[in-house]
Parts: C-alpha cells; sequence; structure tokens
C-alpha cells in the first residue's frame, strides 16, 4: 500500500491499516486522527504537520521519521521505535509512550505535557526548551540527553537514568527524584523548589 491508497480508504471510513508498509512515504499535513497504524513500518517517512491525534502506533517503526509539528496528541505509542526520528516542535500532550525508544530523537520545543515516558529510551535525546511538565519518566533512561532550558516542573523522575544528561536553566521544581544518582550533575543554573532527595542524600535548593 502507497500513501494515496491509504489516504483513499481512510477518506472512505477505514481506519484499521496495521501492519502496512509505509517506508519513506510522503504522508506530510494529512488528516488522519484515530487511524489504527499499530505495527506499521514508516520508518524515514514524512509526517510532517500531519494530524494523527488519537491515533494507535503501538510497536510503530517510526525510525528516522519526520514528525515536525506533528499532532501525536493523545495517541498510543507504546513500544514504539522513534530512534533518530524529528519531533520537534511536535504536540505529544498526554501521549503514551510507555518502553518507546526515542533514542537520539530530536524533540527541540515538543510538547510532552502530562505524557506517560515511563521506562522509554531518551539516551542521547535532545529535549532543548521541551515542556514536559506533569510528565510520568519513572524508569525512563536519559543518559546524556540535553534538557538545556526544559520544563520538568511536577515530573516524576524516580529510578531514571540521568548519566551524563545536561541540566542547564532546567526547571526541575516540584519533580520526584526517588532512587536517582544525581552524582556529577550540574544543577547550579536549574530552577529547583523545596528538597532533592537521592541515594547519594539530601541536595538542599539554594
Amino acid at each position: 500500500m502507497d500513501a494515496d491508497e491509504l489516504l483513499k480508504s481512510y477518506r472512505a471510513g477505514e481506519k484499521n491499516f496495521t501492519q502496512v508498509s509505509l517506508h519513506s512515504a510522503n504522508l506530510s499535513e494529512v488528516y488522519l486522527p484515530g487511524i489504527n497504524l499499530a505495527g506499521a513500518n514508516l520508518a524515514r517517512a514524512s509526517l510532517s504537520q500531519a494530524n494523527l491525534r488519537g491515533a494507535n502506533l503501538i510497536e510503530a517503526n517510526l525510525t528516522a521519521a519526520s514528525l515536525w509539528r506533528t499532532d501525536l496528541s493523545r495517541a498510543n505509542l507504546i513500544w514504539a521505535n522513534l530512534k533518530a526520528a524529528n519531533l520537534i516542535r511536535a504536540n505529544l500532550t498526554k501521549v503514551d509512550l510507555y518502553k518507546a525508544s526515542l533514542m537520539k530523537a530530536d524533540l527541540r520545543l515538543a510538547n510532552l505535557r502530562h505524557a506517560d515516558l515511563s521506562g522509554v529510551n531518551l539516551s542521547g535525546a535532545d529535549l532543548r526548551y521541551a515542556n514536559l511538565s506533569g510528565a510520568f519518566l519513572a524508569g525512563a533512561n536519559l543518559r546524556g540527553a540535553n534538557l538545556t532550558g526544559a520544563n520538568l516542573s511536577k515530573t516524576d523522575l524516580s529510578h531514571t537514568i540521568l548519566t551524563k544528561a545536561i541540566l542547564f536553566k532546567t526547571d526541575l521544581s516540584y519533580v520526584d527524584f526517588t532512587e536517582v544518582d544525581l552524582t556529577d550533575l550540574d544543577l547550579r543554573y536549574c530552577l529547583v523548589s523545596g528538597e532533592i532527595s537521592s541515594e547519594q542524600g539530601l541536595l538542599e535548593a539554594g
């Protein structure tokens, strides 16, 4: 199936496209809310500015896909592969990304408010100025992630890996750091409210 066939079928009322192969397809600016693309191959596909609100993308392959300004709010991306995907300014509010791979993904200025990112792999991801307020990141891997200017207020970062993460001018107010190793992390220029507890003891906010 190619992009034109999918769009024609969707407009005719079909929404179930599980396991479909759309490698490198051009689906920019398409309107596909609620579509079922579970297990689909969308590697290197262009979905920039598309409307995929509430879409089912469980275990979908979106490796190196272009999702610039794409609306994925409330979408299901459990176990999806978004390695090296372009998600700049994407709308990911209330999205379910449980155990998804976002390794080296570009999430600059993305909106991830109240998203479920538990167990997600964000190692090496670019999250500069992203909004993760209220997100659930328990058990996530943020090794080497760039969180410069990001808003992590009221997030759950319990049991996360933050080794070599860049936290510069990051909003860390009211973050849950339970069982997080903060050794060698420079928090001097971060916004921190209250106290930060970790395996290494208690760091008073200054």
